[in-house]
């Protein structure tokens, strides 16, 4: 069975209703993250946008109820067009036993194979310490990222971790979200870790995830 992680990035006033899209289908865990955007004040131009706080809504869902997701975003919300946020799907490939996938699909018996997917879009992930998403984005940028959506986080890990990194994995953390496309992805990659990487007060740590499919990718990746 394809199952998918979908995340979906919107102005927080529009959470509710991007959460209640989700709730419409019966998926039985959905979670709201605050968070807030990247974009610099000459990419909110071109679009006519204002800076706004974020919310990241996710839930797990099926392939078909994917699908239905991301349609109902685009009728409801508009969530295809630049500046009402955006939608992507990212492959689990792994589910940790069988009452677990049971309780995300609804106990929906599993049949088939995954299918294989040619991933066009990858979301990168950004793990650093608090107050330096200026020399994470910016390094981003330079490589060819747009914008993202930054969330606030606790960091704990084990000790051997933290004298290897040379950082503390205890102190307060942020993690960024980039959309991009699969090849800006490693130069993308490259310039944050150069930049702003496990060497530098930034401490940041990146890695990346496919998305199967997107909405709304337009905000991130206009070229």
């Amino acid at each position: 069975m394809e199952l998918n992680f979908i995340l979906s990035v919107v102005d927080r006033p529009a959470a509710e209703k991007m959460a209640s899209i989700y709730h419409e289908l019966d998926l039985p865990l959905v979670l709201v993250f605050l968070g807030r955007g990247t974009a610099t004040q000459e990419h909110l131009d071109i679009y006519g946008l204002s800076a706004s706080e974020k919310a990241v809504v996710a839930s797990v869902a099926d392939g078909d109820k994917t699908a239905q997701l991301i349609k109902n975003a685009k009728r409801k919300l508009f969530i295809d067009i630049p500046g009402n946020g955006v939608m992507m799907a990212v492959p689990v490939k792994s589910v940790g036993g069988g009452r677990t996938m049971a309780y995300l699909t609804n106990n929906t018996v599993p049949g088939g194979s995954a299918p294989e997917h040619s991933y066009d879009h990858e979301l990168i992930l950004a793990i650093f310490n608090q107050s330096y998403i200026d020399d994470v984005m910016d390094a981003a940028r330079s490589a060819g990222a747009s914008g993202g959506t930054v969330l606030h986080a606790k960091g704990s890990g084990a000790k051997y971790a933290e004298k290897f990194f040379g950082v503390s994995l205890a102190n307060e953390k942020e993690v960024v979200i980039i959309a991009a496309k699969s090849s800006k992805k490693a130069g993308i990659m490259k310039a944050i870790m150069e930049k702003a990487g496990t060497d530098t007060p930034a401490g940041a740590i990146v890695f990346s995830l496919p998305i199967s499919s997107a909405a709304g990718l337009r905000e991130f990746d206009p070229s």
